[in-house]
């Protein structure tokens, strides 16, 4: 019985690791498989709660762990950076005008949009009305002073600097106040109109390529810090809680639907990524392989023998 029983899982294991490679590596078979995978997961997801599914705590231990302490040292950094270096010095920047980037009639509307948002306004305001704006024109007009008529002239005259570029300062502030929205939209319609036809490759007399590695330094530095923060760990769990909090009780299926990602789209996916894989896979060998590990320890176990011997009885 024991060698029976042993030639027949065999015989089973070696038919349901050559039919299992069939429904994968056959073209027309796998097209079958992932429709009706990909259906079932929809009738299934259909009626499965998110949260259900996906406990948000779960996913907040998740995000945490790749967020705040997965390291972003060594390769990441050096990796980000030759990147960076190859997008910065790429032959397209040298074929390309900014125009075709962006066309100058959605460069306004984008402009016109920015100018006027609230946030921009307040911005703008605060700056001008800042007393420390007027503090830095009065700096940089008392240095340029002492540049033209020596430190100790300068300082002689200081009082009546600082009296004369306080009070014009002002003036020009407050005239500017009320027209900043049409200024500051005027002025980037005229650096638009200005640049629109020349090359992209022009940004580089502004941002050299040391400027870019500077700030993917700056950047990684920050992060490294910032994300170690209580600060940033509340707001992270904020926004889990209100992806939960407004998605917690509906079912996967539709918030796929209202992210946008149809059955059509998964079905797409599939059929693109899964074929080439699996065939490359299957060349070496390791598909077979893989199919076979995952098999073998059922035909290998007692409830196999136990479900055999039932069926002798």
């Amino acid at each position: 019985m024991p060698e029976t029983s042993d030639n027949l899982a065999d015989a089973l294991l070696d038919a349901q690791v050559a039919f299992t490679l069939s429904q994968l590596t056959d073209a027309d078979e796998y097209a079958a498989l992932v429709d009706t995978e990909i259906a079932a997961f929809m009738v299934e997801s259909g009626s499965l709660p998110l949260e259900t599914a996906m406990p948000r705590e779960l996913i907040k231990a998740v995000a945490r762990k790749y967020t705040m302490q997965f390291p972003v040292e060594g390769a990441i950094p050096e990796l980000v950076g030759q990147v960076a270096a190859r997008l910065y010095h790429h032959e397209v920047h040298r074929t390309t005008v900014l125009s075709e980037v962006i066309d100058t009639r959605r460069f306004d509307e984008l402009a016109s949009v920015a100018t006027e948002l609230p946030v921009a306004k307040r911005a703008v305001d605060q700056v001008l009305a800042s007393p420390t704006t007027v503090d830095t024109v009065v700096e940089v007009v008392q240095r340029t002073v002492e540049r033209r008529v020596g430190v100790t002239a300068g300082r002689r005259l200081a009082g009546l600097v600082d009296r004369w570029t306080r009070r014009g300062t002002t003036a020009v502030l407050t005239s500017v106040r009320e027209d900043s929205d049409d200024l500051l939209r005027e002025a980037l319609h005229e650096f638009w109109r200005g640049r629109a036809s020349e090359e992209v490759d022009g940004f580089r007399d502004t941002v050299g390529e040391a400027d870019v590695e500077d700030v993917v330094v700056l950047v990684f530095e920050f992060w490294r810090t910032f994300r170690q923060t209580e600060f940033f760990r509340t707001l992270l769990d904020a926004g889990i809680d209100e992806v939960f909090d407004t998605y917690g009780a509906t079912p996967i299926a539709d918030v796929l639907a209202d992210l946008g990602v149809s059955e059509t789209d998964l079905r797409e996916e599939a059929l693109r990524f899964g074929p080439p894989v699996i065939t490359r896979l299957d060349t070496n060998g390791f598909l077979a392989q893989l199919v076979r590990r995952r098999l073998a320890p059922f035909y290998a176990s007692a409830q196999f023998r136990a479900a055999l011997a039932r069926r002798s009885e």
